[in-house]
Parts: C-alpha cells; sequence; structure tokens
C-alpha cells in the first residue's frame, strides 16, 4: 500500500511538471501523509441511506408533495412566500443576499440546501437535530413564513392536489389529521424533496478518482493553481481540520472570529441558543413524532449549552462554496477573496479564550490566497437531475 502511494506522488510530480513547464508555474508534490488527506474527502457522493426520523424518507409519493409544498406560497400568512423564495432553485437553493426579508427582516443568511441529507444539525445555531424540523421552523417563524399548523390545514385540505397528495402519501385524509400531526407531516415530506437536492461530483471530485486509479490524464486535468491551492488547504492552512470529509464539514461548530452583535444591545447567541431551543422543541430526536429509536437520538440526549457555545455557529460544507456568496451566519464577507483574507488575517482577539486553539492568522501571500480561492473553485458542481416527473403529483 506504501510503495502504491509513494508511485502515486512520483507520477503526479512527473506529470504537474509536464504540464506546468511551459509556463513556469510553482508545482506540487504530495508525500504520502498528504495524498491520505486528499482522499479522505471522497468518494463523492457518499451513501445516503434513509432517515431513520423519517419513515417517508426516499417515498417517491412524499418527494412529490415535498415539491409541490416547497414551492407553494399559500403556506405563508397572506400566501406571499414560499420555501423557494429564498432558497432559490437557480441559486443552489439560496437566495444570494447578505440577509434576506420574509414578513421582517432575518438576522441570518440563508444557506444553500444542496447535501443536507448528510447533516447531523440544521440552522447556523443547531437549533433542530433533523431535517423536518428544520423544514416546519421557517413556516412557524414570524420573520419568515409567520403561518401555523391551523392555517396550513386549511390549504391542504382545500386544495384537491394537495390533498389528494397527502392520502396517497400518509395513507389518510388531511381532513382528519389532526393540525399538529398534519405540521409534522408536511415536514417530513419536505425533507423528502429535500434530501435529492444532491450535488454531482465535482472536478475536484474527478481528481480524488484519477489519484486513486493512478490515472494520468485525469490527473493532469486538474488545473495547477487548484493543485498548489489543495496543498494550502491539506497542510499549511489547516483548513481541513474543520472542513473534512466527502461534505468538507465537520457539521459542528464553531467561533471564527465574525461578530455575533446584530444590533444595539441585541446579540445572536449562536450555538448556545440553538441548544436551548433543540432542547425545548417537541420536534427533536427524543420527542414523540420522531420514527426513529433512541439510539438515533444519543447526539441530542447529551448535549447541553455550554458558555463557550456563545459566538459559535456551524461549520458549513464547502462544497459548491464558491457558489453561495456572500458567506457567513451574517452574510458579513461578500467574495471568496474575503473569506480567505478573513484567515489569512484572522484577529485571534476575536476568538473565544476557550476555544479549541485551531485558528490562527495564515499569513498568506498573494499567490497562496489566489491558489487557495482556485481549489475551492474546483469543488463546484450543479444538482444531480433527477426523473422531474417528481415534480407533480399524478392521478389526483
Amino acid at each position: 500500500m506504501r510503495r502504491a502511494s509513494q508511485h502515486a506522488v512520483v507520477l503526479f510530480a512527473w506529470i504537474s511538471m509536464l504540464g506546468s513547464a511551459a509556463a513556469s508555474e510553482p508545482v506540487p508534490t504530495y508525500d504520502d501523509a498528504e495524498i491520505s488527506r486528499i482522499l479522505s474527502h471522497g468518494p463523492w457522493p457518499p451513501a445516503a441511506p434513509a432517515d431513520p426520523s423519517n419513515k417517508f424518507s426516499g417515498d417517491e409519493n412524499a418527494i412529490k408533495l415535498g415539491y409541490q409544498l416547497f414551492h407553494d406560497q399559500r403556506l405563508s400568512r397572506g400566501n406571499v412566500l414560499a420555501c423557494a423564495s429564498c432558497h432559490q432553485p437557480d441559486r443552489l437553493f439560496m437566495d444570494g443576499v447578505p440577509l434576506n426579508r420574509g414578513h421582517q427582516l432575518l438576522d441570518r443568511h440563508t444557506p444553500s440546501l444542496a447535501n443536507l441529507r448528510w447533516a447531523n444539525w440544521f440552522s447556523w445555531d443547531g437549533a433542530n437535530d433533523n431535517l423536518w424540523a428544520q423544514s416546519i421552523r421557517p413556516i412557524l417563524t414570524p420573520a419568515e413564513m409567520d403561518s401555523s399548523a391551523e392555517h396550513l390545514k386549511k390549504v391542504i385540505v382545500k386544495d384537491p392536489v394537495l390533498s389528494c397528495g397527502f392520502a396517497k402519501t400518509f395513507n389518510t385524509a388531511a381532513m382528519k389529521t389532526d393540525s399538529e400531526k398534519l405540521l409534522v407531516l408536511t415536514g417530513k415530506a419536505l425533507a423528502a424533496y429535500q434530501e435529492t437536492l444532491i450535488t454531482e461530483p465535482s472536478s475536484f471530485d474527478h481528481f480524488v478518482t484519477a489519484l486513486q486509479q493512478n490515472d494520468r490524464k485525469g490527473m493532469a486535468a486538474y488545473p495547477l493553481a487548484a493543485q498548489r491551492g489543495l496543498k494550502i488547504f491539506i497542510g499549511e492552512g489547516r483548513c481541513n481540520l474543520c472542513h473534512f470529509g466527502p461534505l468538507f464539514t465537520n457539521g459542528e461548530f464553531a467561533d471564527i472570529g465574525i461578530p455575533h452583535f446584530i444590533g444595539k444591545g441585541k446579540v445572536d447567541k449562536g450555538r448556545f441558543g440553538g441548544i436551548v431551543k433543540l432542547n425545548n422543541s417537541p420536534y427533536n430526536l427524543l420527542g414523540s413524532y420522531s420514527d426513529g429509536s433512541e439510539l438515533d437520538a444519543i447526539r441530542t440526549q447529551h448535549i447541553k449549552s455550554q458558555f463557550r457555545n456563545f459566538g459559535e455557529f456551524k461549520v458549513p460544507s464547502l462544497r459548491n462554496v464558491a457558489d453561495t456568496s456572500p458567506y457567513m451566519h451574517n452574510g458579513s464577507l461578500a467574495t471568496l477573496e474575503d473569506v480567505v483574507d478573513h484567515y489569512s488575517e484572522l484577529n485571534e482577539d476575536r476568538l473565544h479564550s476557550e476555544g479549541e486553539k485551531i485558528l490562527r492568522p495564515l499569513n498568506l501571500s498573494v499567490l497562496e490566497k489566489e491558489d487557495l480561492v482556485s481549489f475551492l473553485q474546483t469543488l463546484s458542481a450543479p444538482i444531480m437531475v433527477r426523473d422531474q416527473t417528481f415534480s407533480k403529483i399524478k392521478d389526483c
């Protein structure tokens, strides 16, 4: 195994030199440890098991119903906002603005919904531990859709297509379903649809496959600037300590020195507040609405707020990061270059004194910053195209 890995290092360096001789660009080489780190970011996509807390996960009828509900403005107060209003399909299911406005101006940036099916915590503060509960949250939140379980029931009961889709999916009539239970089932249908939003393999993923297979042509096709940026990412930048695995995230929370004040006398408590909300939620994995077992809720059982959680926000996936600006929980960094600058010139005084001490200023050169951005750009790929028959509820 070691011999094969060493062979890959030599081969890759040789291919890189051949491809860059004319341009005289700096050529990276990778040792065994670096190759192991690179390969740990694949394969993509990972296996996608059904969500045990949602027995309608992967159900085609639930996906069809979820699609319809996701695009329906009638779910909101005043019939003016759908989930798709902020999570826009043509923008990788986000909105492209720092802070959007529902029925009020929001405090947090709208994240992309791509590849959410592998997440453990949802929202910037992790206030939900499952995707269907997270799908319920904006429906009920006054600043967003400002709706209610009772309003939702009226919409579904009165609409022949939705009521038929509801009956086909859940084997019960919406009219005979308790409003609270109907709200939960709506969340589970929305989650089933969102689970289908998976991105295709990116150029980085093709490089990983080529590296694993000693495919000379495939390795040589990966841009030199991206190769150099990758070496920074897994090396001196230590970016992979938080952004690891196929999803390029540990799925947890961190303080990275972004201010969490949201106005005079107002502060976003971040993960600290999110854990309080999670523990008080009737829709968490410990509640009666979950279809999973106690084992599936073990993370939730052992979570509790600590002072150090103030100012911590979710570590996002870096997949498609070049397409999801602006950045951070408050949308305060406009470009990918701004993000790299933030980490390069990091102000350590803004970090928790109780933090993990992972972060430090990277002090990157202009070329190193450009190379790191070039690497991050290779993580982009479109959402996989499903059979679009799921977009319509039929036989109703």
